[in-house]
Order: C-alpha cells, then sequence, then structure tokens
C-alpha cells in the first residue's frame, strides 16, 4: 500500500461495531477507526453520544488506498452494510447517533458522494426512499480504545452474535466473492 497516496473518509451507518469490522477486511483499506462526528461537544464519550444530547453520530473513519479500491467501491460497500432508508436508526438501534451519513471533505466529495446514493437507491437494494444525510467534515474523534475491534475481541458479547456476526457473515459472502477482502 502506498501510504504517500492515501485519502480517507468518514461515515455512519448505524452501529460502528458493524462498520469498522467489516472495513478492516477489505483489500485495500489501511485502517477503519470506530468515532463520533457531527456533533457539537468536544471528544464526546460513548456514554455522551449515546444520550444523543451531542449532535454526533458513531462514525467510521476509513483510511483507504485509491489505487486498490476506489471510493465508489467503498460507497458499495457502505450501502450494504446498512439500510439508509431508516431515519436515525438501523434495527433495533435507535437514536440520531445511528443516523445514515456521509461527511464529505470538498465539493468533489459532495458530488461523488450525491452520485453514490443515486445509484446505490437505483440499484433497489433497498426499498424506500434513502435518507442518508450529507454533511460537510468538520473533525473526528476516535472512540475509546475498546470500541476499536470491538466485534474480534467480543464476538460471543449477546448483541455481537445476535446482530454483529450475522452482518459479517453476510459481508464476508458477497464480498469474498468479488475478491475483495484480505487473506485471512
Amino acid at each position: 500500500m502506498d501510504n504517500n497516496n492515501l485519502e480517507q473518509i468518514t461515515f455512519g451507518g448505524g452501529c460502528f461495531w458493524c462498520v469498522e469490522s467489516c472495513f478492516n477486511m477489505l483489500k485495500g483499506v489501511k485502517s477503519a477507526i470506530s468515532g463520533y462526528s457531527g456533533g457539537h461537544k468536544d471528544n464526546p464519550t460513548y456514554e455522551e453520544v449515546c444520550t444523543g444530547e451531542t449532535g454526533h453520530a458513531e462514525v467510521v473513519q476509513i483510511t483507504y488506498d485509491p489505487s486498490i479500491i476506489s471510493y465508489e467501491q467503498l460507497m458499495d460497500v457502505f450501502f450494504f452494510l446498512h439500510d439508509p432508508t431508516q431515519l436515525n436508526r438501523q434495527g433495533n438501534d435507535i437514536g440520531t447517533q445511528y443516523r445514515s451519513v456521509i461527511y464529505y471533505k470538498d465539493d468533489a466529495e459532495k458530488q461523488k458522494a450525491e452520485e453514490a446514493i443515486k445509484t446505490s437507491q437505483a440499484s433497489g437494494r433497498w426499498a424506500g426512499e434513502y435518507v442518508t444525510e450529507l454533511t460537510k467534515f468538520d473533525k473526528f474523534w476516535p472512540a475509546e480504545q475498546y470500541h476499536q475491534g470491538y466485534y474480534n475481541e467480543n464476538p460471543t458479547q449477546p448483541y455481537c452474535s445476535a446482530v454483529v456476526g450475522p452482518k459479517i457473515q453476510k459481508f464476508k459472502k458477497y464480498f469474498g466473492e468479488l475478491g475483495m477482502l484480505n487473506e485471512e
């Protein structure tokens, strides 16, 4: 991977435990870090974000090599991993911190995100109107260390075994068949 050519993207698609673990399996992704963006409090804690009062979303910040994996491929994975038609929730996870959101850095990235939304919606993967927010990137606050790689460290935790595990298996089957995953 060419460390001089790396780019970043930050987005939220529900619980970051699900999203982060999947993105870390992709070829061309150097890191996927769980954290918080879009709020009004500096350096929020998980407990504060969970109240919904800080305005933050649970997000993943992905550092990737665009010569290996494209922005469009990352968007395809993003829309595969969560239901972008659910406002402020993913399944039983309810609250603004679970919103579907893409944080863009400039107008060119905003245009690419708008195109990705249109492409995914036209695919019919999800029934209904997409509610994914497009928001100018401001700050990213890494989540507490225990959230990083959470599923890998806690696969038998009830939420992980009931929600995260099945999502990861579906992801691995689909993107594995496309040859997009790192060797295990």
